[in-house]
């Protein structure tokens, strides 16, 4: 039998999914949706009222390639989260968020819950930056907002923990869970392969979900190797101790008592 330490995010091999998504919001998921959706409205009054300072918070606070390197706003790959275009931008990725964070959230916990969600979501964001400056032109200068690089780290996560649960594709075809991230993860990958000139950042898609990949089975590979370390280390103490009495047994015939009685 192996001890160790058991902790970690666990795997797609230990996971089930027990049916239907629910409707009841978990707190961390219900703080992002009240924060994305204050921002989508601050936005859009601003486009109202002030359409040139409107400009100004998306210049400010979009991701943008150059300003992020060049002029030193690092708070972009953060910001640009929790700003989005228009209705139907913000009430799909709130609407996946809802989806996908919240069984998430229930499995993991608010605190894991949120590391994730914002390692993945500024993990696509700096990547962006990197494609963007390497691309050059529009990459480097044009804003990327949206919470997509996070939402699709949440599918790929939804996806590998709970790969045979069903998901309506475009609300009508029911598919496997690990079925709908492979979908989705080619139409990511394809697209971004096209380079910028739509509307859609790709790139930060298919960042997000790379993220996430890599750090669920980055965590999955050092937990593994933390229990192997444990199962060799209870193995060596136990050839210790079973040197250690033999050498005992060996005084004791030799000298025919033993050192002390143990009562």
């Amino acid at each position: 039998m192996s001890s160790g330490y058991r902790g970690g995010w666990g795997g797609p091999s230990y996971r089930t999914y027990g049916g239907g998504f629910g409707y009841a919001l978990t707190p961390a998921v219900k703080k992002l949706l009240i924060l994305n959706g204050a921002a989508f409205f601050a936005l859009a009054l601003l486009r109202i009222f002030s359409p040139a300072d409107a400009v100004t918070a998306v210049r400010l606070l979009g991701l943008v390639p150059r300003d992020v390197v060049f002029s030193f706003f690092f708070w972009q790959p953060l910001t640009y989260l929790f700003l989005h275009s228009g209705f139907l931008h913000i009430f799909f990725n709130m609407f996946a968020l809802w989806m996908f964070g919240t069984p998430l959230e229930r499995d993991w916990g608010s605190r894991r819950f949120l590391r994730y969600y914002f390692l993945t979501g500024i993990g696509a964001g700096l990547l962006n930056v990197v494609v963007g400056l390497l691309w050059g032109g529009a990459a480097a200068i044009v804003p990327t907002i949206g919470a997509s690089g996070a939402i699709y780290g949440l599918l790929l996560a939804f996806g590998l923990l709970y790969p045979r649960a069903p998901i309506f594709l475009w609300f009508l075809f029911p598919v496997p869970a690990r079925v709908f991230v492979l979908i989705f993860g080619a139409l990511a990958f394809l697209s971004a392969l096209e380079g910028p000139g739509a509307r859609v950042n790709h790139v930060a898609h298919l960042g997000g979900m790379l993220v996430g990949f890599f750090f669920l089975r980055g965590n999955s590979l050092y937990h593994r190797g933390l229990n192997r370390y444990a199962d060799w280390r209870m193995r060596h103490l136990r050839r210790k101790f079973e040197v250690y009495m033999r050498q005992q047994d060996e005084q004791e015939r030799r000298t025919g008592h033993p050192d002390q009685w143990v009562n």
